[in-house]
């Protein structure tokens, strides 16, 4: 049977010559939020090393947004500037350039991995911290102040100007974050969101925030170019939110015209009993697909090649997301295609190692 790893999916006029997209991965090496050397090297290498999809990582539309202050972000013309040289160098290589856009909420002011990961106070280079509710996310982490409706209607414009900026800055796909316990998968959970007016309590008013951010985004974005969201498909957690609630999310998403749906699940709160192992989370991207008929991405401890093709074969998704793996081998889809005796392009500067 063909491998279908190596075929190339469309979406909108966007056409990505294999179904092998890296993983949105936080780098935590930004200076304000401006893009350097290191995410060049970073995106740029997977670029060349065959992946179809590229995707910077979580990038914030504000800077109270940001996980931590190494975090990048998408609020100014610098940053907008910075991006170019990169999302030029991942074209070049044949590769579609994509941005996640995100805002963290109450799990933001941290500081980086590498320094430790704690809070940070605002005397200590932190900021106050937002959320639906004055909820945080565990002891360990800021109390938030509680977004005004006012304050929301802010939210939606400031992903809207990073979209501008996205496709300015040469970005052909805008992945939305809604998940990993982040500020719109904060509005989604019953567990974050106490609310009690109509941003909060039925199922319908916790979608809100999240579904105006998609229409502003897909508005904002050019109708030829394709818009992600990635969801947390369950909690994991009793009482929070589930697959069935996020089938009904996804139907509204297409609905805006979201083109794909990038399943991964969890990040909410600590005390999450997540089953992790191989191909934990294809389960959701093959019941969205087969529930709502949207496309979606299989995400999570996918390393293997058959594993990942199996996936596509079996019509549990139609792309997969790598994180982990291209970080340990930035060149996977040049072994995937050799191991799948598939002839695929390599960079004219590598072809005497082929």
């Amino acid at each position: 049977m063909t491998n279908k790893l190596f075929t190339p999916i469309t979406l909108r006029e966007v056409t990505v010559r294999n179904r092998i997209f890296v993983s949105p991965m936080c780098q935590y090496s930004a200076v304000d939020g401006v893009p350097n050397d290191w995410h060049l090297v970073h995106l740029g290498s997977r670029a060349s090393g065959g992946a179809g999809l590229v995707i910077a990582e979580a990038t914030s539309v504000a800077p109270e947004g940001r996980i931590s202050p190494a975090d990048l972000g998408l609020w100014n013309d610098q940053q907008l500037s910075a991006f170019e040289k990169i999302t030029t160098f991942i074209s070049s290589q044949g590769s579609i350039p994509g941005v996640q856009l995100a805002h963290a909420g109450r799990k933001a002011s941290m500081a980086p991995p590498q320094d430790g990961g704690h809070l940070l106070k605002p005397g200590e280079g932190g900021w106050e911290v937002v959320a639906p509710t004055a909820t945080a996310f565990s002891d360990d982490y800021a109390m938030p102040h509680a977004l005004t409706t006012t304050e929301i209607d802010k939210v939606v414009g400031q992903f809207t100007e990073a979209t501008h900026r996205a496709l300015k800055a040469g970005f052909k796909v805008v992945e939305i974050h809604m998940a990993h316990g982040y500020l719109l998968h904060q509005f989604l959970s019953p567990l974050s969101n106490q609310r009690e007016d109509e941003y909060g309590g039925s199922l319908e008013n916790r979608m809100k925030l999240p579904l105006r951010v998609a229409s502003a985004v897909r508005e904002a974005f050019p109708e030829t170019l394709p818009v992600f969201v990635r969801i947390s498909a369950t909690d994991w957690a009793e009482g929070g939110w589930d697959l069935k609630q996020s089938v009904v999310l996804c139907a509204a998403l297409k609905e805006i015209g979201i083109d794909l749906i990038d399943c991964s699940s969890g990040g909410l709160v600590p005390y999450a009993k997540i089953p992790i192992g191989p191909s934990f989370q294809v389960q959701f991207a093959k019941a969205i697909r087969q529930e709502v008929g949207i496309a979606t991405g299989a995400v999570g401890m996918i390393t293997k090649v058959h594993q990942a093709d199996d996936i596509l074969q079996n019509g549990d998704a139609d792309a997969i997301f790598l994180g982990r793996e291209f970080l340990r081998d930035p060149y996977w889809p040049l072994h995937a295609a050799k191991e799948l005796d598939t002839e695929i392009q390599w960079p004219h500067q590598y072809l005497r190692a082929k």
